[in-house]
């Protein structure tokens, strides 16, 4: 039992314990629905392939700045709101979450992994673009086209 404690991630169970008040906030303010308008009022409601695409664009870029499971936190009451809005199934919206949620790939304070292996390897904060950006185009082409043929709208 004490090996089993002594292996449990803290850092992360307070960071997740601390964004799920600020995901719960997001909706009882408004916010959540704010961004989700805000997003709909540049992409439109014609298509939910292109509510994605913009949903997904504004994970990855916050996903850059901070944790990728905070990022998911703190979007999952978007991309719900946003899926109401549009009457369209919340499947394939919290699946691309999750998809976006790990493109972490921009920056090495984006994810744990990227800042462990920023000095052994000698990179440069801007090393990580070179990579991460055909990356994330490949992950978010999978949330916004592959997810919706499993999980349909």
């Amino acid at each position: 039992m004490r090996d089993a404690f002594r292996a449990v991630h803290w850092s992360t169970v307070v960071l997740i314990a601390g964004m799920i008040p600020l995901s719960t906030a997001f909706v009882r303010t408004g916010a959540a629905q704010a961004v989700a308008d805000g997003v709909l009022s540049i992409v439109g409601t014609a298509s939910p392939y292109l509510v994605l695409l913009g949903l997904s664009v504004l994970t990855v870029a916050l996903g850059q700045v901070i944790s990728n499971v905070a990022t998911v936190l703190v979007m999952v009451p978007i991309y719900l709101s946003t899926a109401a809005t549009i009457d369209a199934s919340p499947l394939p919206f919290m699946m691309s979450l999750t998809v976006t949620g790990a493109a972490a790939f921009f920056t090495p304070i984006a994810t744990p992994a990227n800042t462990m292996v920023l000095e052994p390897g000698g990179y440069r904060f801007g090393d990580y673009w070179r990579l991460g950006l055909p990356l994330a185009i490949v992950w978010t082409a999978m949330a916004v086209l592959y997810v919706p043929l499993i999980w349909p709208f």
